[in-house]
């Protein structure tokens, strides 16, 4: 209930967000672009979704959707997110009595949320505070909570690149998974592990690149270094614009974290196509 609140909240956060940038963002009559990005405060923002599904010899259906927005200008640099994962396919498991039957089982369930806050010192570095939430029933961990504060510094910024930094102290909390285990060829959940909390260090690089007019690619790099488990995440993806509006984006996410307990596997991946809605 608790994490289904947090998750409400985070979403709630984000349309509120996402209405306050629209409204700043709608020009007046016979304004121009220019004038608009001047007076919208530096918001912008994304919305991706993708969805595919198969029928037939096998079923497989997979959603994932992520809503970004991003505050800069001369004292803020900001950044809240919100996305989803959740996957189902078809597969053989033998029941209670030994025969092997097709089930359509739940494969992936995850949802995470973020934001940092950012005031800046000048026009390149600046000070941020952190926090995200995430919850994956299939992960290393079922959940996990880290907050942090620290100091960020934009390297590169002209027409076609952009490259920050961001590193500082933080606190995580986190329950670890645990493995299923068959009894009698069913397979019966173990207890839970009981929640883990330990000082960390974050630390985050983030890169924009303009190959052409209407494509470009980002990677951001995020990892939170504790004494019991390292926690490190990528992600790269090249978005081709269709329209102002609209683009088709192809994302590939690596997820590692270097302690699991047995039966988990450290590293997880994730490749998406998906379109892009600019806000």
């Amino acid at each position: 209930m608790k994490k289904t609140l947090i998750a409400c909240v985070l979403l709630a956060s984000m349309a509120s967000f996402a209405v306050q940038a629209d409204d700043a963002a709608a020009p007046a009559a016979g304004a121009d672009a220019s004038s608009n990005a001047a007076n919208n405060g530096g918001w912008s923002g994304s919305g991706e979704f993708g969805f595919a599904s198969a029928t037939g010899n096998t079923r497989s259906q997979n959603v994932n959707g992520k809503l970004n927005l991003n505050q800069e200008n001369e004292q803020w640099k900001n950044n809240f997110y919100v996305d989803t994962l959740r996957a189902k396919s078809q597969q053989s498991v033998v029941n209670a009595s030994g025969a092997t039957v097709e089930q359509f089982n739940e494969t992936a369930n995850r949802y995470d949320g973020g934001a940092s806050v950012g005031y800046k010192l000048d026009p390149r570095s600046y000070i941020v505070t952190a926090v995200r939430y995430e919850h994956d029933d299939f992960g290393a961990n079922i959940w996990q909570g880290v907050v942090s504060v620290g100091y960020g510094y934009i390297a590169l910024k002209d027409d076609a690149n952009e490259l920050s930094f961001e590193i500082g102290p933080g606190y995580k909390r986190y329950r670890p998974a645990v493995e299923d285990t068959l009894v009698g060829g069913v397979e019966v959940p173990q207890e839970a592990n009981g929640t883990q909390s330990e000082a960390i260090a974050r630390g985050l690089i983030n890169y924009k690149h303009k190959l052409t007019d209407n494509t470009s690619f980002e990677d951001t790099f995020l990892t939170e270094a504790g004494s019991k488990n390292t926690y490190a995440q990528n992600d790269a993806g090249v978005s081709i614009s269709m329209t102002k509006k609209l683009a088709v984006k192809v994302g590939f996410q690596v997820r590692h974290n270097t302690n699991v307990l047995p039966g988990i596997r450290k590293n997880d991946t994730l490749t998406t196509t998906n379109i892009v809605y600019n806000l």
